[in-house]
């Protein structure tokens, strides 16, 4: 179970690059999710997949050298979940579907893979952990940076801009 829960469904044995694999298979996730229960929903959810993560991280690398093999990829499951939280709670204020703020999508997908691959400072901490904690919490952090650019870039779009 732990390995199922940490590779997200098998998503993380798909060849190259599991970790954007991982990130792009949280998109059409949270979207189920926000269409069942909107924003809580969504919060929840990254909630619970940081949560059974921590736990799954810390199952499949046990006794392991690597603290972070590639197929773990629920860590970034959980990352752009909370990337996403910006477009979830935006669509549910402006009453339109999740897909209609599709700009959004797009940024919380690039700002996540940006700052979970760069790993600027406390995501870089957090990575350097070398523990279960620190697989899920690097990538946490990345989506709480990618969640605040979402948020930003939305304000001067449709603040600024007026778009």
């Amino acid at each position: 179970m732990s390995r199922f829960i940490a590779t997200f469904f098998g998503v993380g044995l798909l060849p190259w690059a599991p970790g954007t694999w991982g990130s792009a298979a949280a998109i059409p996730a949270a979207w189920v999710i926000h269409l069942l229960g909107g924003f809580w929903a969504l919060l929840l959810a990254a909630i619970a997949a940081t949560v059974l993560g921590w736990w799954a991280t810390a199952a499949a690398t046990r006794g392991k050298d690597d603290h972070d093999p590639g197929e773990i990829v629920i860590d970034e499951v959980a990352g752009m979940f909370i990337a996403l939280l910006p477009v979830s709670l935006g669509a549910g204020h402006a009453e339109v579907g999740f897909w209609a703020l599709y700009p959004g999508v797009i940024a919380a997908f690039l700002l996540f893979r940006l700052f979970d691959i760069r790993k600027p400072g406390p995501v870089g901490w957090a990575d350097r952990r070398n523990d279960a904690m620190g697989v899920m919490l690097d990538d946490v952090i990345a989506g709480v940076f990618a969640a605040i650019g979402v948020a930003v870039l939305a304000g001067l779009s449709h603040g600024v801009l007026g778009l």
